[in-house]
């Protein structure tokens, strides 16, 4: 008998570990506890039309999850998890002019099922855009009798609305985006109030539309679109500013001047501008249209063949020709276009001023980043400008005083001299904030400099300069204002800038 009893306690503890082993489930789960509780601190939710998030805590002691129909408008963070946890519900954009809810339900073995509701808000149906007629009388209210010159003298310094109207993206020729696409919230007046309380004089709007289509086929904008632009065109003039809005990048459809694509491109121009045109026809003469901005050849910045040039000129008729024939104070309205690529050389040896009707409302726009190292290239090794840092390593080694002076005297010589404003439309140079070859307040004070002689230089020749401003006010970016607050991010080149004019 003892030796039995001894027998069987020996072979219960050999199979232990294998009983203990085999009474546990080989995935890791264990057994849901006696009594399962299961909560959640809010089960209804309601979003606006515009979507968004919000957060809730759920409380158990077991394994739960949240089922719930995966191919509707909204989403849970975690679908199933065990013990407490914070889930974020995400609500889609509700684009219907309908009501919609929907249902979760929040399940534990064990437990009594929650139904979690959500709710949203019916998008506001677009108003429908009142119908003008495609040409009226010419109109000359409002419109002074200024020359392009004039023009030119009255505006001052400027600023340009970078990455902001003119966000958007182009994959496989669909486009999309909206004003906060490219990192840059939404446009305030707070901001254009700061801007003008710098002292700027001129805000340069660009602006992106093919991403708002309501119809490919006829380019047909949206209405709520243009009526966005015409919000922030508004924040400028309620200054007594300048603003100037353009057919910017726009996901680069222009950037083929070519025979082959010349006629395409033109017929697209020409209903793109027909309806910007007659949408902001009533405006006064501080609004002013900029038919292109820098059309090249795409990926190529070489010098452009007489082909390119050709075709690069027909935008420019087109944009005349078709904003003319709208009427009303558009007849009288100045009129800014483009040299190829914007580039100075380009334009002078290629650029033809397109035939316009109206005389003496004509401007050309150029642009000026030179020299490219110091002014655009990025984690490059040039930080330093000006003739007083030649022979170091952290200058580029030209573009300096003298090449400024001889290309703005170029513009000056062929097109201010001969009756037409010119708009140095964009300038800048990136802020570094790592510079290589020079200390960080050397790179500052080489930065201020060059902003300084810039706009001056722009200013002794009576060409409109118009700082480049994308937005980003650190490392590699040409922003000088806090785009949320108005803030000045950097006081010190505002001052460089502004002071130019004194």
């Amino acid at each position: 008998m003892k030796n039995l009893v001894k027998y069987c306690l020996v072979l219960s503890y050999l199979l232990c570990p294998f009983l203990v082993s085999c009474g546990e489930d080989d995935g890791g789960e264990t057994p849901p506890p006696d009594e399962v509780t299961l909560s959640i601190a809010a089960n209804s939710f309601a979003f606006g039309a515009e979507g968004g998030t919000h957060d809730t805590d759920i409380s158990s002691n077991a394994i739960w999850k949240i089922e719930y129909d995966n191919a509707l408008w909204a989403r849970p963070s975690i679908q199933t998890a065990k013990g407490n946890a914070t889930i974020t519900i995400t609500a889609d954009a509700n684009e219907s002019t309908d009501e919609r809810s929907m249902t979760f339900t929040l399940t534990s073995t064990g437990a009594d099922d929650i139904s979690i509701t959500l709710t949203q808000e019916a998008a506001e149906e677009e108003e429908t855009e009142p119908e003008k007629a495609d040409f009226i009388e010419p109109d000359n209210t409002d419109m002074r009798a200024l020359t392009s010159l004039e023009m030119s003298a009255e505006m001052g310094i400027g600023w340009n609305l970078g990455n902001s109207l003119e966000a958007i993206s182009a994959n496989g020729g669909v486009f999309s985006g909206n004003e906060t696409s490219w990192g840059n919230p939404l446009v305030t007046k707070q901001l254009i109030d700061s801007v003008k309380a710098a002292g700027f004089n001129t805000v340069r709007i660009p602006v992106s539309w093919s991403h708002m289509f309501d119809n490919e086929g006829t380019y047909k904008i949206s209405y709520a679109w243009k009526q966005r632009v015409e919000e922030v065109v508004n924040y400028v003039l309620a200054n007594d500013m300048y603003a100037i809005i353009n057919i910017h990048w726009d996901g680069g459809w222009m950037d083929h001047p070519f025979y082959d694509n010349q006629e395409g491109i033109n017929t697209r121009l020409d209903a793109m501008w027909k309806q910007i045109a007659v949408y902001f026809r009533d405006y006064d003469d501080h609004l002013l249209f900029a038919g292109t901005n820098e059309v090249h050849e795409e990926g190529n910045y070489n010098a452009p063949s007489e082909e390119n040039v050709e075709v690069q000129n027909s935008f420019n008729q087109t944009f005349v020709n078709t904003v003319r024939a709208t009427g009303g104070r558009n007849t009288y309205r100045h009129l800014i276009v483009q040299g190829f690529n914007t580039n100075i050389d380009h334009t002078v040896s290629g650029f033809v001023v397109p035939e316009d009707d109206t005389d003496d409302r004509m401007m050309v726009e150029v642009h000026f980043y030179d020299p490219y190292q110091f002014a655009l290239e990025e984690n490059g090794s040039t930080s330093l400008w000006g003739d007083d840092n030649s022979g170091s390593a952290g200058h580029a080694g030209w573009g300096d005083e003298a090449w400024v002076d001889a290309q703005f005297a170029k513009m000056k010589t062929n097109f201010v001299d001969q009756g037409y404003g010119v708009i140095l439309g964009e300038f800048g140079a990136i802020y570094r904030a790592n510079p290589a070859n020079a200390t960080l307040a050397e790179h500052v004070d080489s930065r201020n400099y060059y902003l300084n002689y810039v706009t001056a230089a722009a200013l002794e020749n009576d060409l409109v300069p118009v700082y480049w401003d994308n937005g980003n006010t650190g490392d590699n970016g040409f922003g000088l204002f806090n785009r949320s607050t108005g803030d000045k991010a950097h006081a010190d080149a505002i001052e460089a800038i502004v002071s130019a004019e004194d």
